[in-house]
Order: C-alpha cells, then sequence, then structure tokens
C-alpha cells in the first residue's frame, strides 16, 4: 500500500539540532583547489558564517572565521605575514592584529607598548577544519564554534575521477533554503517540465519508470542501471552506458557513468551560504574523447541544465512564501522523503549519543517522466 501523502511538516527543518535547517558536524565543498593561492585571502558565507579561506606561505589550505574581534572588520580584506617558526599570520587591515592560520590564535597586537603586559594568546578567531582531496577543499562545519576537537570522519572519495582536472565546473546560485534546492535536484518527474530541449527530452516523451534504490552511507543510491531511452544526451557516449546516481547528506549528488573502460563522473554540491541561498557547484571529470571534442556542447548543456533547475527552484519561492500545505507522493517524492528523515537521524543519533541507522530501505521506485 501506497504512503498517504506527505505534507508540509515533512518538508520544514526539524527544530533540533539544525540551527536555521542546516546540518553540523559535517563535511562540505567549500572551493576547489585550483581557486586557492598561496597568500591570497578569499571571503565566503557558507552556513551564515562569513569564512576567510586561503592557502599559507607554504601553500596549505585553512579557514579562520572572517570577522576580527577587536572591531570587527573582515579579515579577508588584510593580507598574509610571515610568522614565527615558519607559519603564516592574517593581519587585520584596521589595526594590524595578526591571527595565525593554524589555529586562529591572535599572535600580535601592535598598539601594546612594552610595560602594558597582555597575553595576547588568549584571543582568538574561530578556526575551521579543511581537508583537500581530489582538487576539492572540503570545510567541516562544527556545530559548537568553540569546540576543537579534530573532525570524526573524512570526505568522501569519489569513484570516476579520471582524466586529470576536472574536465568542467559551472556553479549557481539558487534563491531557497538547501532543503528545497535539494530536493528539486534530486526530483525525477520534473524533466518534461524543466529541462525541455532537442537534446534532452520532451513533454511529449514521456515513459514509465522502475529503478532500484539501495541505502548507501549517509544517503542512498539509484543502483546502476541503463540510462532511459528518452534521456538522448547519453548517445553522445556510443557503446552501452550505465550509470549509477548517489546522494549524501549534507547535499552532494553524484552520477557515476561506465562506457566500457570510459568513465564519466558528474557531482553536483550543494553548499548553503544562508537561509535563503544554495551554492550549486557542478564538477565533472572524464576520460571518455566526446568531453574533449564536445566539450563546448557539454558545457551549454549543463549551463542550461542548472539555469532551468534555478529558475523554477526561484519560482516557487512566490508560493513558499505563504507557508502553503504540500503534498508529496509516493514513489516519484520518496527520494525527499528519505532527505528529510536522514536529517533527522542526523539530530537524533547527535543527540542520543548512538551510531547513525540508515532510514532508507532497498526498494523499487515507480514513476512516469
Amino acid at each position: 500500500m501506497a504512503d498517504p501523502p506527505a505534507t508540509a511538516p515533512d518538508l520544514a527543518p526539524p527544530p533540533t539540532g539544525f540551527g536555521r535547517g542546516y546540518l553540523y558536524d559535517l563535511w562540505y565543498v567549500a572551493a576547489l583547489s585550483d581557486e586557492l593561492k598561496p597568500g591570497k585571502l578569499k571571503r565566503y558565507e557558507l552556513l551564515g558564517e562569513p569564512v576567510l579561506l586561503g592557502r599559507d606561505l607554504q601553500g596549505r589550505a585553512y579557514a579562520l572565521r572572517d570577522i576580527c574581534p577587536h572591531r570587527a572588520a573582515p579579515l579577508s580584506a588584510g593580507r598574509l605575514v610571515p610568522g614565527e617558526g615558519g607559519g603564516s599570520e592574517v593581519e587585520c587591515p584596521y589595526h594590524g592584529w595578526r591571527f595565525r592560520t593554524a589555529d586562529g590564535v591572535c599572535a600580535a597586537i601592535p598598539s601594546l607598548v612594552a610595560e602594558q603586559a597582555f597575553d595576547s594568546s588568549r584571543i582568538r578567531v574561530r578556526r575551521f577544519f579543511v581537508d583537500e582531496r581530489q582538487g576539492l577543499v572540503w570545510i567541516w562545519m562544527a556545530e559548537n564554534p568553540r569546540g576543537a576537537a579534530e573532525p570524526n570522519s573524512v570526505p568522501p572519495t569519489f569513484e570516476g575521477v579520471v582524466g586529470g582536472r576536472p574536465k568542467l565546473v559551472e556553479r549557481m546560485v539558487f534563491e531557497s533554503h538547501i532543503d528545497h534546492a535539494v530536493v528539486g535536484l534530486m526530483d525525477p518527474a520534473h524533466g518534461p517540465y524543466v529541462h525541455q530541449q532537442w537534446w534532452w527530452r520532451s513533454s511529449t516523451s514521456q515513459h514509465d519508470k522502475a529503478k532500484r534504490f539501495e541505502p548507501r552511507e549517509l544517503g542512498f543510491a539509484m543502483a546502476r542501471h541503463a540510462p532511459s531511452k528518452n534521456s538522448r544526451a547519453y548517445r553522445i557516449l556510443g557503446g552501452a552506458p550505465e550509470t549509477e546516481i548517489t546522494f549524501r547528506l549534507p547535499g552532494l549528488r553524484w552520477e557515476h557513468v561506465r562506457v566500457g573502460a570510459r568513465q564519466v563522473l558528474a557531482l553536483t554540491c550543494l553548499t548553503p551560504l544562508d537561509e535563503s541561498r544554495t551554492r550549486i557547484t557542478q564538477v565533472m571529470w572524464s576520460d571518455h574523447p566526446a568531453f574533449t571534442l564536445l566539450k563546448p556542447v557539454v558545457r551549454a548543456g549543463v549551463r542550461r541544465f542548472l539555469a532551468q533547475d534555478g529558475g523554477v527552484v526561484n519560482l516557487q519561492k512566490e508560493g513558499l512564501k505563504y507557508d502553503p500545505a504540500l503534498i508529496w507522493l509516493d514513489d516519484a517524492d520518496r527520494q525527499a522523503k528519505w532527505y528529510q528523515a536522514l536529517k533527522r537521524e542526523w539530530a537524533a543519533h547527535r543527540r542520543e549519543g548512538r551510531p547513525f541507522r540508515n532510514p532508507v530501505q532497498a526498494t523499487t521506485l515507480k514513476w512516469r517522466s
């Protein structure tokens, strides 16, 4: 028997352990490795927090809260200078206070005179743990801003990062909360209406679909299968492609395609900037020759796809501002229900101090698109 339609409470972020609907104590994609240059300071906003992201003078990535505790000037407007013992320090542009990139501790307050005894190391800015792998810079967003504990996990490693540097990187900011951005991107039924174009599909080409889903670490996957016949873009790969689509908390969705010995990986990273904006970063790797020969076409297609998804999610805000009840159906909306169930379980397992129990059960979902 199908589940009854889900209404608004299923979409609303659970009230405990989420802060404005965000998930904490998890890794988020902050930037691509190529974007950070030694000595350069870059300002980001992540989960409503101002973050200074950069590389120290030795080339190591670091992240600090982008607010000087003295007069609140953005540290990213300052400069990076050498510190003691071969380290690096960020110098505030307002009064020259310096903070170590390694731990955020204040290393110098130039306005102090010799007889003014003051231990500057008692002052610090928040330091965020970062990790680099597969060309991505990850940031650990801890719930406790004063917590100094090391992350208890590492960022995921993706199968299919092949062919050297990414073949394509595109970004867009959706004017929506991350929940609606995630649900919009995983929705399997909007394709014929939102993504109508000759090279993909049209509203007149709709088929009954039946896909097998399985639980995966912090998420779930549409098990490996042959792409639908009305998904024309796969034809440029030739052969008999097989694809697997995976979702993982807090907001990672990737499609891994195999075509014989060749591979394509399309990774979509959703990072909340604040309560009403979510950054979408699309990265693609491949060792398939089509990505060299048809790169401009692929790039144009990805841009068009993101613009269409962003447009309809932004349009959705016009209705959401009236706080309507929402009807979610099975099976087309089951992935959205899983996403909310995963969020609730993440909060519960942290609150109760127990292992995470994936609420997703293996099943076959059916819909028409």
